[in-house]
């Protein structure tokens, strides 16, 4: 009788051992889900898919994008802090930009990658505050057409390659030309489990 005691006792710790792990689980997906609901991201329209694969039209933006010598890694975490330096308010006026969903990474050279913020859509190129640092420039990006591909996990070397083949080998397919380098879209903070973040590669199609 004290066996099966013991047995039902350690059962039902373990149920609820579950239990919690698997609330906690949800209670940080909706904290995250709430969390980007917070950030703007550019509007585009879906032309044509195919899995997770996209051609999207995207309207006119304005950005902020500073040029950043060193590895992706490295160059996105220090392009990230310079960048946010400016919409935290180190420009002439002092004023606070709100955040924008993803921060996008291009590389530009060998060694050289531009990381980029999307301003929000209720600025213009003349309403924006002028960065005091002059290592944060401010452009119009016109209308234009993107070839991309969505997917979660981390944002290592190896998860990013492997979807850029898949991106690569559409485009190869389809015969649709392309211009320039890749961009990298990230959505999510760091903190955010991988299986739950929303990663992004794109190129510009050539019209």
């Amino acid at each position: 009788m004290f066996n099966t005691f013991k047995k039902w006792k350690a059962h039902k710790n373990n149920c609820y051992i579950w239990f919690s792990l698997t609330l906690s689980f949800l209670l940080v997906g909706c904290s995250i889900g709430i969390g980007m609901g917070k950030f703007e991201s550019p509007d585009y329209e879906v032309k044509s898919s195919f899995e997770k694969i996209e051609i999207r039209e995207y309207s006119h933006m304005v950005i902020a994008e500073v040029t950043v010598e060193g590895d992706r890694k490295q160059s996105v975490g220090d392009g990230f802090r310079l960048l946010a330096d400016y919409i935290f308010g180190n420009n002439i006026g002092n004023e606070k930009i709100a955040m924008t969903a993803p921060v996008k990474q291009q590389q530009s050279f060998e060694n050289n990658w531009q990381i980029i913020f999307v301003m929000p859509s209720a600025y213009s190129m003349s309403k924006l505050p002028k960065p005091q640092n002059n290592s944060v420039k401010i452009k119009e990006v016109p209308a234009r057409k993107c070839v991309s591909i969505q997917f979660s996990g981390g944002r290592n070397d190896k998860n990013l390659d492997k979807n850029l083949k898949k991106l690569m080998n559409y485009i190869k397919e389809n015969k649709i030309q392309v211009v320039g380098s890749p961009v990298y879209a990230f959505y999510n903070p760091p903190w955010t489990p991988p299986f739950m973040r929303r990663n992004e590669i794109m190129f510009e199609v050539n019209q």
